[in-house]
């Protein structure tokens, strides 16, 4: 870090880039520094739109699933607006939620559920504060939203789909009887997979729901049998909260050959490089082609129903 603010000084850096850089780390700094005591805790991100009311369906829908998160013994974050964010800040209450607010001209005050609260963060910056709103969290709960949820939504899905962030559940909420991600839904299909821009195995990295309790049971199933994941060199290293009988772990080789470079290995614990991180949790380790993310996704459905 050192010698990066070195070689700044060495390159001549304008006042106006040493000012971005200073800004940003401060950014990240603070914003590690209100996680860490929360590291164990599960978090959901919920995205959405900043304008609705506070008796729209769309902000009742946020505010029952902030509720039912926190009831399942999970934290909430939001990005501290108010509308969508702010329906789920309330459900959720502040003790048990973050706000990640952005300074703008505009529109964005932070609701009143945590403009008091420690685990509120004020960003200068999108770029960093894009990065605590997933970094943080082990799951995306997306409502109807503008150009902002269209972009955060977008960007999620493409973090996961190149292998640059870790795979979680993305969910598209919506009231019941609306088509607002249903008609998304609908021109991912036909125009992204139909011209061949994304593969069509892409679209399980997405599930789209009308109902809280179906998004709440689809993020605890999630992670009903997978724990967590990671890379130990070229290796893809699947932590799971049991092992899989050999039945299972045959019926896997059989079905995800395609994306495997040779045979899945189930091991006990932690392997070397993990530094005995999660001891009690079973492994698989898989030769993953690293490209085929959509297929990872169901493979890791199919580890939670076998």
């Amino acid at each position: 870090m050192l010698t990066t603010v070195l070689k700044l000084f060495e390159d001549g850096a304008e006042v106006g880039d040493l000012k971005i850089a200073n800004s940003a780390l401060k950014e990240l700094r603070y914003a590690f520094k209100v996680f860490s005591q929360y590291r164990t805790v599960p978090k959901v991100t919920v995205f959405g739109s900043a304008r609705t009311p506070p008796e729209h369906p769309i902000t009742l829908q946020a505010s029952d699933f902030g509720r039912r998160m926190v009831k399942a013994g999970w934290m909430v974050v939001t990005g501290a607006g108010s509308g969508v964010m702010g329906g789920a800040q309330e459900g959720a209450g502040g003790e048990q939620s973050f706000g990640l607010n952005i300074r703008l001209p505009f529109e964005q005050e932070a609701n009143p559920w945590i403009a008091q609260d420690p685990k509120l963060i004020t960003f200068k910056y999108f770029f960093t504060r894009k990065l605590f709103l997933l970094k943080e969290s082990a799951a995306a709960c997306f409502l109807p939203g503008g150009f902002g949820t269209f972009d955060e939504v977008f960007e999620v899905l493409t973090l996961i789909q190149t292998g640059k962030t870790s795979m979680i559940p993305v969910l598209l909420l919506d009231i019941p009887g609306g088509g607002y991600w249903k008609a998304w839904d609908a021109y991912v299909r036909e125009e992204m997979v139909g011209r061949g821009f994304i593969v069509p195995e892409d679209v399980h990295l997405y599930r789209v729901t009308e109902t809280v309790e179906d998004a709440r049971r689809e993020i605890l199933d999630f992670y009903r049998v997978f724990h967590s994941h990671r890379f130990v060199e070229e290796e893809l290293v699947m932590r799971l909260r049991r092992p899989l009988s050999p039945e299972a772990l045959g019926a896997l080789q059989r079905e995800f050959g395609g994306i495997l470079k040779s045979p899945v290995v189930s091991v006990s614990g932690p392997l070397p490089a993990e530094d005995d991180e999660w001891p009690e949790l079973a492994r698989l380790v898989l030769p993953f082609n690293r490209t085929s993310y959509g297929r990872l996704r169901q493979l890791i459905d199919f580890i939670n129903r076998s």
